[in-house]
Parts: structure tokens; C-alpha cells; sequence
């Protein structure tokens, strides 16, 4: 999805961020194309596939809609051997979950680049900082003390300084209220968009634990805005496709969705996840309801919450 006319002077805002702090950004063609897609499925791959040549990181504008007509068209092995950092979130989950489970490549679930010049919690790294690490190294997050809880205003006029808009009280949760202990490793993405490639290769979590993770998986997954009910189902949807098999624990990240038919979201999460015997951790600073930190898909992780207080090391290993 590009960035209409409308918002230009924020896709500028976003690329003169970066350029201050040293980066040289380069906007590929459909990058300032508006609309719900700027071009045909096989021509927005190619364009994709391209950018990964010669690039530090690919970091779409946003999310979007309609990643997964892309799926079928790219070249996954070759977007692996470019040894470039894939970042991004929302409808991007629906890329970045594929390349690490086809490659084992890491991806990284943060920002996309019109998040770019708004501020983040000094608890939290910036996609930045994660992508200069190297391999074998570690670094550790704490939980947010606040979020935004205001409602989303049209893009023109939401403000590009968003700590401000960080005014509620947040915390983790876990979903039987005792202090929670887990390792694995990350794999997940925005709930909405990777329920769609559950029972594909594309979707193979299984799969991806039995070749890469011996040691566990923590799935992670965030609603973009669906009700409760939707969230139960698709939750089941990815329970049926051995998605949680070879979890030692589940995150699910802070959203704004709303309750529906008597069912709250919380119940969703019981009833669909409730029974499995493993550690579930809610209200995660991951989602549609900021601030949100960055998680590295195929990262070895140890995640810890007591009181409300959470921590999570993530291990660039192999």
C-alpha cells in the first residue's frame, strides 16, 4: 500500500528522520503511489524482491492490506541470500513470518517507516539499534508503564512526537495471575494477517520448530482491531494448525479490540488458548495500541513478569 498525495510531508518527516541519525534512505518506485495497491501483485514483488539488493534493511511505509498476494511471486531464497534486516509490522506479519519459516532468516516485527519519527519509551530499543547488532549478541526490554488508550485520528493529523500520546497506565499480564518464566524462540506476527497462511508452507510453524528450534517456540500475536469472537476463532484456526505444539508460551500484545456477544477478549484468550499448560502473557507492548517494542523472529528469548513488571532478553543466535 503507498502513501497518497496527502501524506507526503509525513513520508518526508520519516525519511529526514532517519537521514538525521545518519541512514541513507531510498524510496522505491510504489513507494509514493496511493491507494489500496500501486500496482499488480507480480509487479509489487519484483519491486520488493529488488530492493533487497544491495540494502541495509527494507522497511515498507506500513502495513496495508493485501501483503499476501505477494507470497506466490517472490523469489524467498534469493530475498534470504541479500542478508537484509526485513522490518515492519501489521500486514508486513503476513511477509516476515514466511521468510523466517521458508530460510530460517531473521525478521524483525518493529516499525514501519512512517512510524518513524515518533518517539518510543527509553525502555525500549529502536529498529535501528536491533539491526547494528551482530550475531551472538543479546539485548533486553522492559514493559512500557504507559500506552496510548485515545483512539486513532486520521493520519494528517495524528502527531509525529506520539510520547506524548502515551497517557494510560499499562502492564503485562499473564492469563492465570501468577508470575510467568518462559524461553524459546519468537515467531509470530499480527493475528489477522498470519491466521491466513495457517495449513500452508508459508504458515508452517511446526515445521519451522522442528528444523530451527529445538529449544521451543514463543508464538506472539497481536489483533489489529478484531472482536472478541473473531479472536477466538482464529486463535482456534492456528490451535487446529499445531501452531502452539511446540510453544513453551504465548504472548499476545495490548490491543484496543472491542468485547462482542457477551464475550470479552480476555474470555477469548481462556477459551482458546486457557487449556494448553503453558504460559500466557497478555497486554504485551506489541500491537496495534502503542508503544510497541521490537521482536526478532527466530531470536531466542527469555521473558520474565512479576507484578505486572516485564522483561524480555532476546539472543541473536543461530
Amino acid at each position: 500500500m503507498g502513501v497518497p498525495d496527502t501524506l507526503l510531508a509525513r513520508l518526508q518527516a520519516a525519511t529526514d528522520n532517519l537521514r538525521q541519525r545518519g541512514f541513507d534512505p531510498r524510496l522505491r518506485p510504489h513507494a509514493t503511489i496511493g491507494g489500496l495497491t500501486p500496482a499488480s501483485a507480480q509487479e509489487r514483488a519484483e519491486d520488493l524482491g529488488a530492493a533487497f539488493a544491495g540494502a541495509g534493511a527494507v522497511l515498507p511505509p506500513w502495513g496495508g492490506e493485501l501483503a499476501i498476494e505477494l507470497i506466490e511471486y517472490l523469489d524467498w531464497d534469493a530475498i534470504a541470500d541479500a542478508e537484509t534486516w526485513f522490518v515492519g509490522w501489521s500486514d508486513i506479519s503476513t511477509l516476515l513470518l514466511p521468510l523466517t519459516i521458508l530460510t530460517g532468516v531473521a525478521t524483525l516485527h518493529g516499525a514501519n517507516l512512517m512510524d518513524e519519527p515518533w518517539e518510543l519509551p527509553t525502555q525500549f530499543k529502536r529498529w535501528t539499534q536491533v539491526v547494528g547488532l551482530a550475531g551472538g549478541d543479546s539485548f533486553s526490554q522492559s514493559s512500557a508503564p504507559h500506552r496510548r488508550s485515545r483512539a486513532w485520528v486520521d493520519w494528517e493529523d495524528e502527531p509525529l512526537d506520539r510520547k506524548s500520546a502515551y497517557e494510560a497506565p499499562t502492564k503485562w499480564q499473564s492469563l492465570d495471575g501468577r508470575p510467568v518464566s518462559m524461553q524459546g524462540r519468537l515467531i509470530g506476527g499480527c493475528l489477522e494477517t498470519v491466521s491466513l497462511l495457517a495449513g500452508s508452507r508459508f504458515g508452517d510453524v511446526p515445521g519451522f520448530a522442528q528444523r530451527h528450534a529445538p529449544e521451543g517456540l514463543i508464538v506472539y500475536l497481536e489483533s489489529a482491531g478484531s472482536d472478541a469472537p473473531s479472536v477466538l476463532r482464529m486463535l482456534w484456526s492456528l490451535r487446529l494448525a499445531g501452531r502452539f505444539q511446540q510453544a513453551s508460551g504465548i504472548v499476545i500484545g495490548r490491543s484496543s479490540s472491542h468485547d462482542a456477544n457477551g464475550l470479552s477478549q480476555v474470555e477469548a484468550l481462556y477459551r482458546a488458548v486457557g487449556d494448553l499448560g503453558i504460559p500466557v502473557i497478555y497486554d504485551f507492548d506489541i500491537g496495534h495500541q502503542p508503544p510497541q517494542m521490537p521482536l526478532v523472529n527466530g531470536a531466542l528469548a527469555d521473558i520474565r513478569l512479576s507484578d505486572g513488571f516485564g522483561m524480555i532478553t532476546q539472543h541473536l543466535t543461530t
